[in-house]
């Protein structure tokens, strides 16, 4: 079998079995998530289930891939990236029990994505729809940190139902396996189904009724896996990997933050002041179950991630025609579940 395939299992396998250890240690040390007004759970639950989501996917990675046939520039991305990976899941944990001021939790976020810059992982360049090239020069190493971050708390921010997070990012890591299976990026794709063969183990606990909830420990690092993962894919390809397919993948948390700070700044109110306006607590507000509001978001996600395969395939002129439409049946959603309107707490 591929190496990929075998990632995918082990990482499945690891999550499944460690997750329930997790539980355990979460109930002993006190690492509970207390219910509040914003939240939908009624009684304290686990919060450091990315804990077994970081163990599936590094016993993955570091059991199947061989350093030794990578290139140095993509040797370097992958030590940092794990390296960086590392840092963000410590700091989701001490925050998952300390409940860190965002502030800290941003700069912690920062360093660690500086930590992959470090190691010359950097979007140097994009790319238009018609192949030509945009080198961003000394702009480079703060459009990666953004970037980086930006995903990292994309995820973070999605994660306010049973298997929400999860699932999205299992669909958000397969589609970007899909695309670096085209584009013969096999790092990518042994990383992707490495982090979907993790999440997905963990989803097993995590959908509802959930047992666990991933914490700030699992959001966080599926977001910066998922950013740094197509940021070396850009190092290998000059295709849309480098940007279009992981902001499509990713497209519900990606939309769901960016109408947050929309609706925050129309409103007046802090950018990261929480609030109940998200698509998941929309749903929930005109009637759906926890489990329709989250398989409703999975099919969307899907579609979505279709349309990223899709765009791989076609012209420049037909791909900004998808992205047009995808845009355009978002906005017209978005405004008919009233997203854009500030709801009280």
């Amino acid at each position: 079998m591929p190496n990929y395939i075998w990632a995918f299992l082990i990482a499945l396998i690891v999550a499944l079995i460690v997750t329930p250890g997790v539980i355990v240690l979460a109930n002993k040390t006190g690492a509970m998530d207390a219910p509040d007004a914003r939240k939908v759970h009624k009684g304290a639950m686990p919060r450091i289930g990315g804990l077994a989501i970081y163990a599936g996917f590094m016993a993955a990675v570091l059991t199947m891939l061989n350093f030794g046939e990578l290139t140095e520039e993509v040797a370097n991305g992958v030590k940092g990236l794990l390296l960086g990976g590392t840092l963000i899941v410590m700091l989701g944990l001490i925050d998952d029990y300390r409940n860190l001021p965002a502030k800290v939790k941003l700069l912690g976020q920062i360093v660690a994505a500086c930590v992959v810059v470090f190691f010359d992982v950097r979007i140097d360049f994009i790319t238009d729809p018609f192949g030509d090239f945009l080198y961003l020069e000394y702009l480079a190493v703060p459009a990666t940190v953004f970037w980086i971050v930006g995903l990292t708390n994309t995820v973070n921010l999605i994660d306010g139902l049973d298997g929400l997070a999860a699932g999205v990012s299992v669909i958000a890591s397969v589609t970007i396996f899909l695309v670096a299976l085209q584009q013969e990026v096999m790092v990518v794709a042994l990383f992707t189904a490495a982090l979907a063969g993790s999440a997905f183990g963990f989803l097993r606990y995590n959908f509802n009724p959930a047992k666990i909830f991933m914490g700030d420990t699992g959001s966080m690092f599926l977001g910066f896996i998922l950013a740094g993962i197509s940021v070396i894919g850009a190092v290998k390809s000059a295709a849309t990997i480098a940007l279009i397919v992981p902001i499509l993948a990713l497209g519900v948390p990606i939309m769901d933050t960016a109408f947050a700070i929309i609706r925050r700044y129309r409103g007046g109110v802090p950018i990261f002041k929480p609030d109940k306006g998200h698509l998941h607590h929309r749903l929930l507000d005109l009637g759906f179950t926890q489990k329709q509001a989250v398989l409703l978001m999975y099919v969307i996600s899907a579609l979505l991630g279709l349309s990223a395969v899709v765009l791989n395939e076609v012209s420049g002129g037909m791909s900004i025609v998808i992205v047009a439409c995808v845009l355009l049946v978002v906005f017209l959603g978005a405004r008919k579940l009233g997203i854009f309107r500030l709801k009280a707490n």
